[in-house]
C-alpha cells in the first residue's frame, strides 16, 4: 500500500492510502482534496477512519459517502455518517489490511486512533498510526471535552510504542511546536537539528510528518516529561510536582498561551 498526506484547510492533512485500485482516507474535513486525489490517482474510495468529531476532521463525510461506503468512527462521539461505531480493543480490515483500533482520550473524550501493525507492507513493515489530534510532531492537542489526565495517559501510552513505530498526525503545527519545544529546552540539540530541517521542508511546501516514535522521544516535550531539563520548566510554569502527570499538564497550559 502508499501512504500520502492530503492537504486540506489552511494546515490539516487527510491521509490516504491507496493500494493501485482502491483507497481509505482518514479525517477528511473537507471532501475537494480526496475528490481531486481519486480522480488523478484512478482510484475508489473503499472505506473512511474517523478520529474524532471535531468539524476540520468530518466535514467532508456527506460529501464522499455515496455508493454505501463504510465510516467507521469513536462508538463514543455522536458524528452523523458513521456507519461502524468502534472502540480501542476492536479490529476492522480495509485494503485486506488489519487495523487496531485503540481508545486515546483527551483531546476529546472519544477520540479513536488507527493503527497498522504490521505495516505498508512487506517491504515497510514498521507499524503505521494515524493519531489525530493527539500527538502531533513535537507537541500534542488541547484538551476539549476530554480531561488533562486522559490526554497525558494516551500521549504516554504512545511514547512505549516501538521506535519504528510511524505517526500520521492531523496537523502541520510541526514548527510551532519545536519553538515551543525549543523553550522548554533550549539546550537541546536534537530539537535545534530537526527546526532547521523542517525549516527547509516547509520552504519548499512540503510536509513535515509523518513522523516516528522514536524521534518524537527526542523532540516532543510531552514524551520527555521525565527528563531534568523538562521538568525544571514545567516547574517553573506551574507544576506542583515532579510527577509526569503534573508535569504534562503545566506544559499543556502553557502551551496553550505561548
Amino acid at each position: 500500500m502508499k501512504l500520502s498526506a492530503l492537504p486540506a484547510f489552511a494546515d490539516n492533512y487527510i491521509w490516504m492510502l491507496h493500494d493501485g485500485r482502491e483507497a481509505v482516507v482518514v479525517d477528511p474535513g473537507e471532501a475537494a482534496p480526496v475528490q481531486d486525489a481519486l480522480q488523478r490517482l484512478g482510484l475508489t474510495l473503499a472505506a473512511i477512519l474517523v478520529t474524532h468529531r471535531h468539524a476540520d476532521h468530518v466535514g467532508g463525510l456527506a460529501a464522499l459517502q455515496t455508493g454505501g461506503i463504510s465510516v467507521y468512527g469513536p462508538r463514543h462521539e455522536a458524528i452523523p455518517g458513521v456507519t461502524h461505531a468502534v472502540g480501542g480493543g476492536e479490529e476492522i480490515t480495509a485494503l485486506g489490511a488489519l487495523l487496531q483500533v485503540i481508545d486515546a482520550p483527551g483531546h476529546t473524550a472519544g477520540h479513536v486512533l488507527y493503527m497498522l501493525p504490521y505495516g505498508l507492507d512487506d517491504a515497510t513493515p514498521s507499524p503505521v498510526a494515524f493519531v489525530g489530534d493527539t500527538l502531533f510532531s513535537a507537541g500534542c492537542g488541547r484538551v476539549f471535552d476530554g480531561t488533562m489526565a486522559q490526554l497525558q495517559h494516551s500521549v504516554a501510552q504512545m511514547a512505549r510504542w516501538p521506535d519504528s513505530t510511524v505517526l500520521c498526525p492531523a496537523h502541520e503545527y510541526t514548527l510551532g511546536n519545536l519553538r515551543f519545544a525549543q523553550a522548554v529546552e533550549p539546550d537541546n540539540e536534537d530539537i535545534r537539528g530537526h527546526l532547521a530541517h523542517c525549516q527547509g521542508l516547509r520552504a519548499q511546501d512540503l510536509p513535515t510528518v509523518p513522523t516516528t516514535v522514536h524521534l518524537e522521544r527526542k523532540i516532543n516535550p510531552f514524551l520527555r516529561c521525565a527528563e531534568a531539563a523538562v521538568i525544571q520548566a514545567a516547574r517553573l510554569h506551574g507544576a506542583p510536582d515532579d510527577s509526569p502527570e503534573a508535569v504534562f499538564a503545566a506544559l499543556r497550559l502553557w502551551k496553550n498561551t505561548f
